[in-house]
């Protein structure tokens, strides 16, 4: 299965973004630390990892300064990538939306939109929707392309 991962960071200069690479993350720790040395590079805070698999489901983990990661995951899945994003939100039965769907709201998605994208959008448009809403639409489409 193919996946796409991107870590944005705010700074006070605009929102900047890098690819990340999930292959060797084995536990919450790693996805983590992963978006806390974007931070540091960047001096961003807020950090938003958006993850998307094979057109078949999305993740959105937001970490604030020292606060552990807050996931949003549109459709559970017990297995590969998705079971490390399990590890974020419990147990929870497969195909279902889990986690804190309000997480990105001060930056305009509110819960119901981001539900709703989940819901009816492929994964790439959506995630696509939240960056544009959120500020850093023309950094994902530079990673995208």
């Amino acid at each position: 299965m193919s996946y796409f991962a991107a870590v944005f960071a705010q700074t006070p200069q605009g929102w900047v973004g890098t690819e990340a690479v999930l292959d060797e993350a084995e536990s919450v720790d790693d996805i983590a630390d992963l978006m806390r040395e974007a931070a540091v590079e960047s001096y961003g805070d807020p950090v938003v990892l958006l993850v998307e698999q094979d057109d078949d489901w999305f993740a959105i983990v937001r970490l604030d300064r020292d606060d552990e990661p807050r996931p949003y995951i549109s459709a559970v899945r017990g297995d590969g990538l998705a079971s490390l994003f399990q590890q974020l939100v419990g147990d929870v039965p497969d195909g279902d939306a889990a986690g804190d769907a309000a997480l990105l709201e001060d930056l305009g998605i509110d819960a119901g939109r981001l539900g709703e994208l989940g819901e009816r959008a492929l994964p790439g448009d959506a995630l696509l929707a939240v960056a544009e809403q959120a500020g850093f639409g023309e950094e994902f489409d530079r990673l995208r392309d």
